[in-house]
């Protein structure tokens, strides 16, 4: 397999890598399966189409942040019977997004919320889209930073950039009064302009206890579920059924019942 070096180089600076990588080998299968000049170059268009749709999907799956990748496959469905499977993998295709629909995930800890918003989250960035994801505490700390360097409207204006915004774990840390200000003036901006998830274990009546004003949590739940798929989680926490099925599997023999070290043999 030759190649060309001025072609090679002239490949990368018109930025077609994949021409430049592969049109030797696609050459010769060309010449062997006695493929005309415009199929031949079909065949390394598509080549590269293909290689850039991979690295935009590595670039938008990098950029959106996630603490660990979560899949659809890897949850336990079993584990919470009352979530409309259907109706989230519905969601995976992707049409809430085109509307600049709100997906809200309410239900106490440990119940998946988190797994399953960062799983629509991974298949929107593997679509294509660019996605962000943050927790509650650390978008209102990103939010007042902003605020405090004078540079509120630009970072409001960074968000519209996206297709998909996720906001975890909202209502397990306090807000100021000055966060929940920011927050709102956050969800106002990209309303029906950018998708938003939100997972919180908070139900709608408590929200006012976070936000601290009830005309200001009215009007941001207003906008929130205006447009919303609403689903709630309800069942025994992940995290500590995990652990006791662990507990159960392997006792730990140095202990007894209530945890404590059974008491030496006295003679």
């Amino acid at each position: 397999m030759t190649t060309n070096p001025a072609l090679d180089h002239a490949l990368r600076q018109l930025k077609l890598p994949a021409f430049a990588h592969h049109y030797a080998r696609i050459a010769e299968e060309a010449a062997t399966a006695n493929l005309s000049y415009d199929r031949y170059l079909q065949a390394l268009a598509e080549q590269e189409l293909t290689q850039r749709d991979i690295a935009r999907q590595r670039r938008c799956l990098h950029q959106a942040g996630f603490p660990v990748v979560k899949e659809f496959a890897d949850f336990d469905w079993s584990a919470i019977p009352s979530l409309n499977r259907a109706r989230v993998l519905a969601l995976a295709q992707g049409s809430y997004l085109e509307r600049a629909e709100t997906v809200l995930f309410v239900g106490n800890p440990g119940l998946g919320k988190t797994h399953l918003a960062t799983a629509l989250g991974v298949t929107a960035a593997r679509q294509g889209h660019r996605v962000r994801f943050a927790t509650a505490a650390g978008l209102t700390a990103e939010l007042i930073q902003a605020q405090n360097e004078q540079r509120l409207t630009k970072v409001l204006a960074q968000f519209l950039k996206y297709r998909l915004l996720i906001v975890d774990e909202l209502g397990f840390l306090p807000l100021s009064q000055t966060g929940a200000h920011l927050l709102f003036q956050f969800c106002s901006t990209i309303h029906e302009r950018v998708s938003l998830i939100v997972t919180t274990n908070l139900r709608f009546a408590e929200w006012t206890q976070l936000f601290g004003s009830e005309s200001l949590t009215a009007a941001l739940l207003d906008r929130l579920t205006a447009r919303a798929h609403i689903l709630e989680f309800i069942g025994q926490s992940y995290r500590l059924r995990q652990r006791r099925h662990q507990m159960d599997s392997h006792p730990d023999p140095a202990a007894d019942d209530f945890g404590a070290p059974p008491q030496a043999p006295t003679n």
